[in-house]
């Protein structure tokens, strides 16, 4: 569990710079509606081809009594398990009478233990995210950023081995690099005015883990594209449920996002879902468990079920709609077996050292340096060559180009769907 002074240092870092521009959120504030018709940013004009009818979300507040540097755990904030629900969704067409029948709730009391967890995690994630989001300005190293949003996931969550902690590495992508990058030891990226930053991280309690990601800029031009990822994930989530078809879904999340455009440098841009990244069904301790949501129509004819989680994410890009793996990596995961022979001693003590403190979540190289682990190039590459660890580089669309991101974890409970991660930031 991160120290008081850990977390207090790490905030105090993102401390508010007054001079440094406001940055514009996705979020689901009711004042901003659909994405302005002109909106003036660098001379530019940015349009949005033809706007959706949108429903506004619940809003979920943060707990009163949280300090300014994130030292109060939620759970002494909401004593005897009492997190709030996320935003409740009933069900629809076939699948209404699940609201009032006996029989589902009797099968979502069977439940409760899971729920009391997953929103745990959702609280703790939307009092990180709510209290960072104010601080974060163009002129930030991006470790900085990083280690101020792990400390206030560890101390939230009370982190404490494999029962709770983060998630997965704290992704903070920028411009072209739509995911899979954090910073390693060494690396000194620095927010510039001009950026669109993808803030992507993740809370688990006993495995169960809330994946929650926005998008953050600091010019008004890009406002289009933070629309579009906004209305992508909300049609999403909105078209889930049980014994719906993952490619209606994708269908339905394409023809929002393409109807999106923007306009850059005196150029009208389409702005195009990236149609290699996808949503993902999360099983405990697994963040990716099967299932792959897709943000077009891939005609992938499989359904989700009851009682799957799952998390609904969009991508929208200025460039191909493409990405590739670019870049020095920083995100890994243990994914084969552990007890395969590795000839190198230390690799296998490694290998247990990952086992121990991550087992299948995902890691990245500066929790090995936080657990005191050095020299681990050599044994971190063997087990990546011998399908014991998988990495995950970062994955950009073409230079030059710009991509959001918006996300939002549900679990589809036998009586309603519950959207787990809703705040009333987004």
């Amino acid at each position: 569990m991160a120290t008081a002074a850990e977390t207090a240092e790490g905030l105090a870092a993102l401390s508010i710079d007054k001079g440094q521009p406001e940055a514009n959120d996705v979020d689901g504030s009711s004042d901003e509606g659909d994405a302005q018709d002109n909106v003036q940013g660098s001379g530019a004009v940015a349009k949005k081809k033809k706007k959706k009818n949108k429903k506004k979300s619940k809003k979920k507040k943060g707990a009163a009594g949280q300090t300014a540097d994130l030292t109060v755990p939620v759970s002494q904030l909401f004593p005897n398990n009492s997190y709030p629900e996320g935003e409740i969704c009933e069900y629809r067409d076939d699948n209404n009478y699940r609201t009032t029948s006996e029989e589902m709730r009797a099968k979502d009391r069977l439940n409760e233990s899971q729920l009391v967890d997953l929103r745990r995690a959702a609280e703790v994630h939307r009092e990180v995210r709510q209290n960072v989001r104010e601080r974060i300005r163009p002129g930030m190293d991006l470790t900085t950023i990083a280690e101020a949003i792990e400390n206030g996931t560890r101390a939230l969550v009370e982190a404490s081995g494999m029962s709770s902690g983060i998630g997965f590495p704290t992704g903070l992508s920028i411009n072209h690099c739509a995911a899979h990058f954090t910073p390693n030891a060494g690396d000194h990226v620095v927010i510039q005015d001009d950026d669109v930053l993808k803030v992507d991280f993740g809370v688990h309690v006993n495995g169960h883990i809330i994946d929650s990601a926005f998008t953050m800029a600091w010019n008004g031009r890009y406002d289009p594209l933070l629309s579009a990822v906004k209305d992508a994930t909300n049609t999403g989530v909105r078209e889930a449920g049980i014994d719906v078809r993952l490619c209606d879904i994708g269908a339905a999340i394409q023809e929002v996002m393409e109807s999106y455009e923007i306009e850059l440098d005196g150029k009208t841009i389409p702005i195009k879902p990236i149609r290699n990244l996808n949503g993902h069904n999360i099983a405990p301790y697994r963040i990716h468990s099967g299932k792959s949501v897709p943000i077009i129509d891939n005609g992938d004819a499989t359904r989700m079920e009851e009682g799957e989680l799952f998390a609904i994410e969009t991508f929208g890009s200025t460039g191909e709609g493409h990405v590739d793996e670019e870049g020095p990596c920083s995100h890994y995961a243990l994914t084969g077996s552990t007890t395969r022979p590795v000839h190198l001693e230390s690799a296998r003590k490694l290998r247990q050292t990952i086992a121990r403190n991550f087992g299948t979540l995902p890691f990245c190289r500066r929790y090995l340096d936080r657990l005191g682990e050095s020299r681990y190039f050599l044994p971190l590459k063997l087990l990546v060559d011998s399908d014991i660890v998988t990495a995950y580089p970062p994955l950009c669309d073409v230079k030059g180009s710009y991509t959001a991101q918006l996300e939002h974890t549900f679990i589809l409970r036998p009586t309603v769907k519950e959207v787990l991660s809703r705040g009333d930031d987004y």
